[in-house]
């Protein structure tokens, strides 16, 4: 966290030669400024001179000379960034100086609040004491971020507590910027308190679980949403939370439907694309004393359109018997229902690896890729040959990706011999998993010590592993030399 890459160091020089704070870095960046804490401290005393001296602070004037960077102070006022510098001083009493500065120096918080969790008792006293002032007239959107870094650090929960307690006193258009920041961290910090001091209706916190990209606030608002919802509520609520393209979130919906009385609406969810929305549904149906199996049964097998999630949800509920409603929908005409059909194949454990295996040079990637996977527990059964052609440079890209997977799957010579022949695919994908086939590959029990093929394999890789590496590979597989 906040570890120097050098642009810390590179800021201190530069602010050392005069450089204004504002242009040695990015003051709005909390990464700069621990990064800058670090490059100064890494300058240590090897260059001296670029740093300002406890006696300078305390006068609060600027007049050293910097021998070697062509640059002349005369005595002046000292600026923030000569300030800045002193505020990530090795020595602490330098830096106990300049946090005593810093108080009218409002640029200089976020440096503050890294000293409010210096090592050093003075230095972070002096802190603490400075930014409880400072941090009522603080924008609390430019420095959250750097608050919470620091958070994580020993000693480092005090500016937290401290911004928590201001952002709860404060009025809500204080919080409301941090509920749509950039950075995740500031937006569930700020969704706490949001929801610990009410300061959201339920039909505001539904629309946010819906909308925010980040899990913990999903969550979060979705279940405050629910928990908080009257029964004048439940639309505003539910609408967005079952409207949502996340599936945690419509989960949370289908859950809601129950309490709200709707608990049969979980029907239409029951074939919905996510296997965690279609659990839920069959919860809420079951606890009504519905049984979701015919449900599934019926969607399977009813003329007109498969919903692509029926097969699946069948699948997950049913029982062996049902694989002879799934095997029919393999050559469904849309490519979404194959993949369903595919998905509770494998649930009900009932693949045939003679039936499936067509399905690899199934013109949908997606279909492709699922057969692979239910294939995988079975790759020994399939046949090699028939595998390798479908390597072949004219074969579709996901065809070849879906037949390497399985190769890969089957592990001693037939493993190394497929992905050696890829190692010059013009295919960058397949070039790349070849590549990691190769350099996590070792002789299995059924590998010959001393095979020629194999001895032949690895030389052709052995610009894939260091010296010592390939000799330890090679002695595994009994091959001198």
């Amino acid at each position: 966290m906040g570890g120097d890459d050098g642009t810390g160091v590179a800021a201190a020089v530069r602010l050392g030669e005069g450089v204004a704070l504002g242009e040695a870095l990015d003051v709005r960046d909390p990464d700069s400024w621990l990064g800058l804490d670090l490059g100064v401290r890494d300058l240590g005393w090897s260059l001296r001179e670029l740093l300002p001296t406890r006696a300078e602070v305390i006068d609060g004037r600027a007049s050293r000379s910097l021998r070697g960077f062509g640059v002349r102070r005369q005595s002046r006022e000292l600026d923030d960034a000569r300030l800045a510098m002193a505020l990530c001083h090795p020595d602490g009493r330098v830096r106990e100086a300049a946090v005593g500065k810093a108080a009218e120096r409002p640029g200089l918080l976020p440096l503050v609040v890294v000293r409010c969790a210096d090592w050093a008792a003075p230095v972070r006293e002096r802190a603490r004491d400075v930014l409880r002032t400072g941090l009522d007239d603080a924008d609390a959107t430019e420095i959250a971020a750097l608050v919470l870094k620091v958070g994580r650090r020993d000693r480092g929960e005090f500016a937290v507590g401290l911004l928590r307690e201001l952002l709860r006193r404060a009025p809500h258009e204080r919080l409301v910027p941090l509920l749509t920041d950039r950075n995740r961290d500031v937006r569930r910090f700020a969704h706490r308190i949001a929801v610990a001091e009410r300061r959201m209706s339920p039909s505001e916190l539904a629309r946010t679980a819906a909308r925010d990209t980040d899990t913990v606030v999903q969550g979060l608002c979705a279940d405050a949403a629910l928990a908080g919802a009257s029964e004048g509520d439940y639309d505003d609520v539910l609408v967005p939370l079952l409207d949502s393209r996340n599936p945690w979130v419509r989960s949370a919906g289908v859950t809601g439907l129950r309490r709200a009385g709707q608990a049969g609406r979980a029907r239409e969810f029951l074939v919905d694309r996510s296997s965690l929305v279609r659990a839920c549904a069959r919860y809420v149906l079951r606890q009504e004393a519905v049984d979701p199996l015919p449900l599934y049964r019926d969607r399977c097998t009813r003329a007109g359109e498969v919903p692509p999630g029926a097969p699946a949800g069948l699948g997950e509920c049913g029982v062996r018997a049902d694989a002879e409603l799934l095997w029919p929908l393999v050559t469904h005409p849309v490519g979404a229902v194959r993949v369903g059909a595919v998905v509770g194949l494998r649930a009900l454990d009932a693949v045939e690896v003679e039936r499936l295996r067509v399905l690899l040079d199934d013109p949908a990637p997606a279909v492709a890729r699922e057969a692979a996977t239910a294939l995988g527990p079975s790759a020994d059964r399939l046949d090699t040959g028939w595998l390798l052609d479908r390597l072949a440079q004219d074969r579709p890209r996901h065809t070849r990706l879906a037949a390497f997977r399985l190769l890969d799957a089957r592990g001693g010579v037939i493993q190394l011999r497929s992905a050696v022949a890829l190692l010059a695919d013009s295919d960058d994908k397949l070039r790349r998993w070849a590549e990691q086939s190769v350099q996590r590959w070792h002789p299995s029990a059924d590998v010959s010590l001393g095979d020629t093929e194999v001895a032949e394999l690895l030389r052709r890789c052995e610009h894939l592993f260091s010296p010592h590496v390939m000799n330890r590979l090679k002695r595994e597989a009994g091959i001198r030399g």
